[in-house]
């Protein structure tokens, strides 16, 4: 990495946690001149525009998220084990994300959704990865007889993705713990009933039955 990737890397960092709390119409350039401690000159011969360097912060928010979850599930021997992953995760870092300001997801999602058609866009992008891995999971746990071949992998990542997304805001918005520690328990039994020794009563199966 030469020293304007450095620089780069470095702005991007110090910048992310504003971000994530202020917004993007909320981050002033003084924000991110205190945090850097650069010059306005310093952080534009870097990035364009405060939308440039917004982007890049919540693809850096997005990947070290993402990094998290992946090692959780590198690590993890059964298919089960590696669903569940997601919600030992989200118990370890609940505390570390809310003093960050949130889940970079959601926050983004609520601000961009009408104003920022980029990060609009990468938001619904990272949603729709997050939905698709945890898709991949379920469909290879079947493949290996560890989940119930009659569990509907769309509908469950669904579930999880809803779960901890409105548990989280909605702990932040009120400063209740308990609804974002109800959301993961909620989703660790979905994940459990999906377990193919699970009897077949269990609701979380495809629409068509």
């Amino acid at each position: 990495m030469n020293k304007a990737e450095r620089t780069r890397s470095y702005i991007i960092e110090k910048s992310a946690p504003i971000f994530n709390k202020k917004g993007i119409s909320g981050t002033s350039l003084s924000d991110l001149t205190r945090a850097t401690g650069l010059t306005k000159g310093g952080i534009y011969g870097n990035f364009n525009s405060k939308d440039e360097l917004a982007i890049a912060v919540f693809k850096y928010n997005v990947d070290n998220l993402t990094r998290f979850f992946i090692r959780g599930i590198n690590n993890a021997e059964t298919f089960i084990n590696k669903l569940l992953a997601y919600p030992t995760a989200y118990r370890k870092l609940y505390k570390t994300m809310l003093a960050f300001g949130g889940c970079p997801i959601l926050n983004t999602a609520t601000e961009a959704d009408d104003t920022h058609q980029m990060l609009c866009r990468l938001t619904a992008e990272a949603i729709e990865g997050w939905r698709k891995k945890i898709i991949e999971l379920i469909e290879n746990g079947r493949q290996a007889g560890e989940i119930r071949q009659d569990t509907d992998a769309d509908r469950v990542a669904g579930i999880m993705i809803a779960l901890f997304e409105g548990g989280g805001i909605l702990s932040k918005v009120t400063g209740r713990d308990n609804y974002m520690m109800d959301a993961i328990d909620h989703v660790e039994y979905v994940i459990h009933s999906t377990a193919n020794a699970v009897e077949k009563t269990h609701p979380i199966r495809k629409e068509s039955e």
